[in-house]
């Protein structure tokens, strides 16, 4: 397998009660001989307030350097780990979270806010800057508001166990640096971290090699008709949250005929006609957008790898995908129906020089 540009994992982890995200952050830094600095990460979650589909919030993180300073991991909270936490559990002292309702003041917030502060005085910075004053609110909770509507944010004590959840997540990495991780589930195992109940694993690639009308049709082609083969294949998760599979217009675009033909940057327009979510089997939004710092496609459908043997595995298996989807070669379309109990064998003549069918 010759992977197209790097991988990025993201690798979703639960600390055992009493312990939290922090550990194992603090653990992976010792074993470098490295450091350790608390964040903000963003996340969305669906909210129950009328008119307010979506809340935005920034919760604590930590980030891991190395003895030469780079950034080697990030442990952060993932909103979808649920199960696994007694939310009537006390909360953890100086954990809390920042919600509000709109992804661009968010982003200001967490440019002007030291994840570092304590829960009364993290929104003090940003009430400076617009020159307003902070409200406070039952059970230490903290408002920044005006007086034109609901507020701009809350920091808020975290519901129970909210330290527990542990997204792993690491930079972009060459084929040759995959190894590395296996130093890092060693130490979640040794601390007892495990797979939650929800838990999966999230490859990035690089979407790069990806940017042609032709390889999005050969990619929408492949995981199409074998994504039901796939998610079987590798024991995707049932429980796993934000699954699904893609809109069905978005299958009847790339089969235009004047589709192959069409310059990336026609292409991107016309993807964006599609209702596309990140909360899908493969996600191809970001392909499309290409937000700063995370131009990626992502695979969602892995379970929870707590050795290295089966996730390189599985990174080979899904490699092999892109490559065949970058190959100019057409892929033609297929139906998961017409496929059905031939899936297996099916792929595998869609995918003849992959080393991890060949071994099945």
């Amino acid at each position: 397998m010759t992977l197209a540009g790097r991988v990025g994992l993201e690798i979703e982890l639960m600390a055992p009660r009493g312990s939290s995200r922090q550990a194992l952050a603090e653990a992976i830094a010792a074993a470098h001989g490295g450091s350790v600095s608390r964040v903000f990460y963003p996340q969305s979650e669906h909210s129950q307030i009328v008119g307010t589909p979506v809340l935005e919030n920034l919760t604590l993180g930590f980030e891991v350097r190395d003895a030469q300073h780079q950034a080697i991991a990030w442990c952060v909270d993932d909103l979808t780990l649920q199960a696994d936490c007694d939310r009537t559990h006390p909360p953890k002292p100086d954990w809390y979270r920042i919600v509000g309702d709109d992804i661009r003041f968010m982003q200001i917030i967490s440019r002007l806010s030291d994840a570092n502060l304590p829960l009364a005085e993290v929104l003090q910075p940003v009430a400076k800057t617009l020159g307003l004053e902070l409200q406070q609110g039952p059970e230490g909770m903290v408002k920044l508001a005006d007086d034109l509507g609901p507020p701009i944010a809350i920091a808020t004590s975290l519901p129970g166990e909210r330290e527990r959840p542990c997204e792993l997540i690491t930079p972009p990495l060459t084929y040759a640096q995959l190894p590395q991780l296996e130093t890092y589930l060693q130490i979640a195992q040794q601390l007892n971290f495990y797979a939650p109940v929800e838990g999966a694993t999230h490859l990035h690639f690089d979407a790069a090699p990806l940017c042609s009308a032709p390889a999005i049709r050969n990619l929408v082609n492949l995981l199409w008709a074998f994504g039901p083969t796939l998610k079987s294949l590798v024991g995707s998760n049932p429980r796993c949250q934000r699954l699904g599979l893609w809109p069905a217009e978005l299958l009847t675009l790339v089969q235009t005929p004047s589709w192959s033909d069409l310059p990336w940057e026609q292409a991107r327009e016309r993807l964006k006609t599609v209702p596309l979510t990140k909360y899908c089997d493969f996600n191809l939004k970001n392909i499309v957008y290409a937000p700063r710092h995370k131009h990626t496609f992502e695979m969602r459908i892995l379970p929870v790898y707590l050795t290295l043997p089966p996730l390189l595995d599985a990174i080979d298996l899904m490699a092999d995908l892109v490559n065949r989807a970058i190959d100019p070669a057409p892929v033609p379309p297929n139906d998961p129906w017409s496929v059905g109990i031939n899936g297996l064998n099916a792929l595998h003549q869609a995918l003849p020089s992959s080393q991890f069918l060949r071994q099945l």
